[in-house]
């Protein structure tokens, strides 16, 4: 079963993006690299992508048991894909477009 599982958001300095969600929502984040840290809440999480050459808005993130057939399934359905499938930390995903224009991700976890 598909569901959201986090929202990645582009920042431009990733301490200070910590700093204001610590401070203002109380979040805790784990730092992957130098470059990227997320909420590890176990429900939606918030990844903060200082890095930011995959990603220039606000990126949903759905989580999915079958990565190919979900790729197949959003072409089939009139959506493109903007990034072909790519392992990261923890799992492999794609990027791509819905038919409105919006940019999401589809991932799978190891």
């Amino acid at each position: 079963m598909a569901r959201l599982e986090y929202l990645e958001l582009p920042v431009g300095d990733r301490a200070a993006a910590k700093h204001f969600y610590a401070e203002a929502f109380g979040w805790t984040f784990t730092d992957f690299g130098p470059d990227y840290a997320a909420t590890m809440s176990g429900d939606t999480d918030v990844g903060l992508d200082a890095a930011s050459d995959k990603v220039k808005a606000p990126l949903p993130v759905i989580r999915v048991d079958d990565l190919e057939a979900t790729l197949s399934a959003v072409e089939a359905a009139g959506g493109s894909i903007v990034v072909p499938i790519f392992a990261f930390p923890g799992g492999r995903r794609f990027h791509f477009r819905d038919v409105d224009g919006h940019e999401l991700a589809a991932m799978q976890a190891d």
